[in-house]
């Protein structure tokens, strides 16, 4: 998989820059969260934002590149959870990660501005971000290398593949948990954890 890179056109180089930045990232999440992404807009960011429409191009080309720089944001916020899980919990083989794992996505879902219309992207671009890779198959492959560097298991072809079906499966079922209830079906999203909690004990037992 090919390196994810920025979506800006310049880093900020100090520190009123970066928070500059960040309050776009901000404004973009609850334009997304009032109007969904057709209805965001530059010059709606910059105005959320209270900051020239000039700053906004300064640092991105235009309002897709402000999603996508949200969806790393996301992504990163989402890693640190489960990274954090992982090391804190006790689990007795990596497929009992699953439930722990779906709570923090449906958490974010919840209380993550921006998270419940973008969530990783797909709603801009399926390939928002990495050109070389839809996003479930990055944030697959973010969750195989947590695991592989949290429990003795071998990074294999069939790793990925699991993790790959893994995240398409949930991803599905968890829409639907948000489509029925928008705080999430609380039994679709006792299914969803059945479900790939089996799969992967299944596929754990077989390799």
């Amino acid at each position: 998989m090919t390196e994810i890179r920025t979506p800006l056109r310049r880093r900020p180089a100090q520190r009123r820059s970066a928070e500059r930045v960040q309050r776009m990232l901000d404004a973009c999440a609850e334009i997304l969260d009032e109007d969904g992404y057709d209805g965001l807009t530059t010059t709606r960011i910059a105005q959320r934002a209270e900051v020239a429409i000039g700053s906004v191009y300064q640092f991105f080309p235009d309002k897709r590149a402000v999603a996508q720089a949200l969806a790393l944001r996301n992504l990163e916020l989402f890693g640190q959870r489960v990274s954090r899980q992982l090391a804190e919990g006790t689990f007795t083989n990596w497929s009992d990660t699953v439930g722990v794992i779906i709570d923090i996505y449906v958490d974010m879902h919840r209380k993550v501005p921006g998270f419940r219309v973008l969530r990783f992207g797909d709603v801009a671009d399926i390939n928002l971000l990495d050109s070389a890779a839809d996003n479930n198959a990055v944030v697959a492959d973010r969750l195989r290398k947590m695991i592989v560097d949290n429990f003795a298991v071998s990074e294999t072809p069939e790793l990925a593949r699991a993790l790959a079906i893994s995240v398409e499966a949930a991803d599905a079922v968890l829409k639907m948990a948000f489509r029925r209830n928008p705080d999430g079906d609380p039994e679709i999203l006792a299914e969803a954890e059945r479900l790939i909690h089996g799969y992967l004990a299944a596929h754990i037992e077989e390799t």
